[in-house]
């Protein structure tokens, strides 16, 4: 929670920061495209890059580069986190079965212990409720509670992920918006309608929300593939339950 909060404060501070600074942030972003351009004359993706974003604007540009920042940290710490939970569970159970015979439930729960992952970890809690002498029916209701606090264990940061996946079209959106009834307020003042401008305008406007179709595109992405890999997390659990059951039931006779 605490590292959330303070994902989100620097988020808060890189706004404030972008929307005082915007005309400044502009006028370097414009040296330096001016500087790429007289020294990259074939271009390249970075200069398009930077071209495009001065072109649609700073803050409204930052927006959505802020939710990807975000999201893409997010994406990464949960990638790490079900990479290390996701192990071989037919050996573990093995294992556990193994020291359960040789060594009793003491020598079983060490095992588990010592495992990392969600399926030792209701290994451990079901060797804890066996070594209480406790009924299967309350054993197993046991794995079935631990097994439902590990899945939101895996689930975790996955709702952040999704939030920045909607934001970001609606903060592209929002950037449009706003340039085109700037591009309106430019045509009243003036009084006419020059179509070369009305293009440009219209052109800068769009920008913001092809940034933000990107990025969603980007965390969607992301987002389908962690939640594919906790689904294959939470079949191998359930299948590792019930055969955790079927190992102390054999255990017991």
């Amino acid at each position: 929670m605490k590292k959330q909060f303070s994902l989100l404060a620097m988020a808060g501070i890189a706004l404030t920061t972008v929307q005082a600074n915007a005309a400044t942030f502009s006028t370097i972003l414009q040296e330096t495209t001016d500087v790429v351009v007289t020294t990259e004359s074939s271009g390249g993706p970075i200069y398009l890059l930077k071209e495009f974003f001065v072109m649609g604007g700073p803050f409204w540009m930052t927006l959505p580069l802020i939710c990807l920042i975000l999201g893409l940290a997010f994406a990464i710490e949960r990638m790490l986190y079900l990479n290390s939970a996701d192990v071989n569970t037919d050996k573990l159970l093995d294992e556990i079965e193994e020291a359960l015979n040789n060594g009793g439930i003491e020598s079983a729960k060490d095992v588990a212990r010592d495992r990392k992952g969600p399926v030792a970890s209701i290994a451990y809690q079901a060797l804890t409720r066996v070594g209480d002498n406790q009924p299967f029916d309350d054993v197993e209701r046991s794995v079935v509670g631990y097994g439902g606090v590990e899945v939101g264990r895996l689930e975790r940061n996955l709702s952040w992920i999704g939030l920045f996946i909607a934001i970001a079209p609606m903060l592209g959106f929002m950037g449009t918006v706003v340039g085109m009834v700037m591009a309106f307020q430019d045509i009243a003042k003036s009084g006419s309608v020059q179509a070369q401008d009305m293009a440009g305008n219209i052109q800068v406007a769009l920008l913001t929300t092809l940034a933000g179709l990107v990025v969603a595109i980007i965390l969607q992405i992301f987002y389908n593939y962690l939640t594919a890999k906790v689904d294959s997390i939470v079949n191998k659990m359930e299948d590792a339950s019930i055969s955790i059951m079927d190992i102390l039931v054999r255990y017991r006779k």
